[in-house]
């Protein structure tokens, strides 16, 4: 039986090589070099747009837990990373043309994968693995419409994140407005000098341009408007929108709060809040020195911060399986960005997850089951988990949505070299149990 997968990007080429290193024959389509998006140029596969940074390369932070586990499950762009990494401390970057050639030579060379350039409209017959990426294009976007229905988005609008664990724990408190139902929202209560200091600061913060084939949904898209553009509308507008103070009783002095910040549940846990109506088009060094002048926020530990910008995906917690297979349709995957996996590792790391349960179905092996407590666990469990139905945001790499250590370690990096220990023996008793070289 033949998998097909349908894009070259990372996740991709790491689905593609997974299944192929199974002894899977694999058909990979790729658009390029026949039409490219507005964003791709080199006509290599695993081609990277934004930066050459695949971030952190240390074991106890989130990027660099997340890049041995998929060393350990077989990955194809971490060590081609490696070998085309060029100087940039203790990050993994690398010389963009290179890493692309070698990726590319790799895959054309696999002789179970058969590299079919043209552009896929429609599904082929069989096993197929999507990985089309967040730009996919008009055809192929139509048939996941249909298969996705409602659940498919164009672009991205999502408010930072930050760990609970962070905060101010004696400016902040848990309430909801008029004390209705239960106290699920943590309140960062502002006066008018604090107010003010932070409307200023916001509305002359540095914006990042978007490109022209990103800028028509936000032109139209009014409900989702960025904090910033909210702000600059009046000194007042904020105080009248998300950062109403109406309902809420400030802990600290009992009266209301000049405005008022909310956080909200981000997962199950309550390990993650997002900044209730905070969708942001600031750069990310603005949003950490304006959004840290909270109450409260002053330490805040940002594991994702705010993005307006085009990047289709599905509602993946309403769709798939932790193995990103469709629940409706088994015999169907998606891989990478497109399931709401933020950024490049993470998009690759799905394609690891896709093409290797795909290729495990296909040859009858027991499916293996990524602890909770990996970073490819964690991942995977984020979009596929139903509470995250109706609210779902792309989601990076972060210790956050690991569960807790159950140990009190207040130097961070310890704490995150304990939370990295813990994942690599968990992948490793796992991938050990069901025998994973041996299939391999």
């Amino acid at each position: 039986m033949t998998v097909n997968v349908i894009g070259a990007g990372l996740a991709g080429c790491e689905a593609a090589w997974c299944a192929a290193n199974y002894g899977i024959n694999v058909r990979l389509y790729e658009m390029k070099p026949e039409k490219y998006t507005p964003a791709h140029k080199y006509q290599g596969f695993a081609e990277l747009i934004c930066s050459n940074s695949l971030k952190a390369a240390r074991l106890e932070s989130a990027a660099g837990l997340l890049k041995a586990e998929m060393e350990m499950l077989g990955s194809l762009t971490v060590p081609c990373a490696k070998e085309n990494a060029v100087g940039a401390g203790g990050a993994l970057a690398v010389n963009r043309e290179k890493f692309s050639d070698s990726v590319t030579e790799k895959i054309k060379n696999h002789p179970k994968i058969e590299v079919i350039s043209t552009e896929v409209t429609e599904l082929p017959n069989g096993i197929n693995i999507i990985a089309t990426g967040p730009l996919t294009s008009g055809g192929m976007a139509d048939t996941i419409k249909k298969l996705c229905g409602e659940g498919l988005s164009f672009y991205d609008a999502a408010a930072p994140i930050v760990t609970c664990e962070s905060l101010d724990k004696d400016k902040i408190f848990f309430a909801s407005r008029y004390d209705r139902g239960d106290a699920d929202y943590i309140n960062c209560p502002m006066n008018r000098e604090e107010y003010l200091a932070f409307y200023r600061e916001l509305i002359n913060a540095e914006r990042v341009q978007l490109k022209d084939f990103e800028t028509h949904p936000f032109s139209v898209y009014e409900g989702c408007m960025p904090i910033e553009v909210l702000a600059s509308r009046g000194e007042d507008t904020m105080r009248f929108g998300p950062l109403k103070p109406v309902g809420i009783t400030d802990r600290r002095t009992g009266k209301r709060p000049y405005a008022v910040v909310q956080l909200r549940k981000e997962n199950r846990e309550g390990t993650l809040f997002n900044l209730v109506g905070f969708q942001t088009n600031l750069r990310f060094g603005e949003q950490k020195r304006v959004f840290s002048m909270i109450t409260g926020l002053e330490n805040a530990e940002f594991v994702r911060y705010g993005v307006m910008h085009r990047n289709t995906f599905i509602n993946s917690p309403a769709l798939l399986n932790s193995d990103f297979s469709m629940r409706e349709n088994p015999d169907i995957y998606f891989a990478g960005q497109i399931t709401g996996t933020e950024g490049y590792m993470e998009s690759a790391a799905g394609g690891i997850i896709a093409g290797t349960a795909a290729a495990r179905k296909i040859l009858g092996l027991e499916p293996i089951k990524l602890p909770a407590d990996t970073m490819t666990g964690a991942l995977s469990a984020y979009v596929s988990d139903p509470y995250n139905n109706g609210k779902f945001q792309p989601m990076g790499a972060n210790m956050g949505i690991l569960p807790d250590i159950g140990v009190k370690i207040r130097d961070k990096k310890q704490r995150y070299g304990a939370y990295a220990e813990r994942a690599v023996n968990s992948l490793k008793k796992e991938l050990e149990r069901i025998g994973y070289e041996n299939n391999r």
